[in-house]
């Protein structure tokens, strides 16, 4: 078998204020913190079921983000896209900017169907189309 990814890390300033403003905008929890990183997951993990999970399949990735003294200077070279599952996309952008995130312009045309916003320490990521009842079907 090959290797199964299990953790994102990110690097920032502040992982108290970035780690919440993700749990907000995903709907997780965190479920690991010490001083400089905190760790977030979709749910509190089983560690005996999450290491058979993890052998038997893909699983969801949790997230660490680690305080570091470096400022972000360019635009990522990856990123992450989030889908809304129960409203429309535009309800869902305007729920995260609330949530402390700005829209970026990362150089696109405005014809895109997705739209990118910026976290609380400008890491670029995208809002893509709504898959909720009624604006996304098979």
């Amino acid at each position: 078998m090959a290797s199964q990814m299990t953790e994102i890390s990110v690097d920032c300033h502040d992982p108290e204020r970035l780690s919440a403003f993700w749990c907000a905008v995903l709907g997780w929890v965190v479920i690991h913190q010490e001083p400089g990183l905190i760790e977030i997951a979709a749910s509190p993990p089983d560690d005996a079921a999450l290491l058979e999970a993890v052998r038997s399949g893909p699983v969801v990735p949790t997230m660490f983000f680690a305080q570091v003294p470096e400022d972000k200077v360019a635009k990522n070279r990856i990123h992450f896209d989030v889908s809304p599952v129960d409203v429309p996309q535009e309800d869902e952008v305007d729920r995260i900017l609330a949530l402390g995130a700005t829209r970026a312009d990362i150089g696109q045309s405005g014809e895109e169907s997705w739209t990118v916003l910026a976290d609380p320490e400008g890491n670029e990521f995208c809002v893509l189309r709504s898959l909720a009842p009624g604006h996304f079907s098979l």
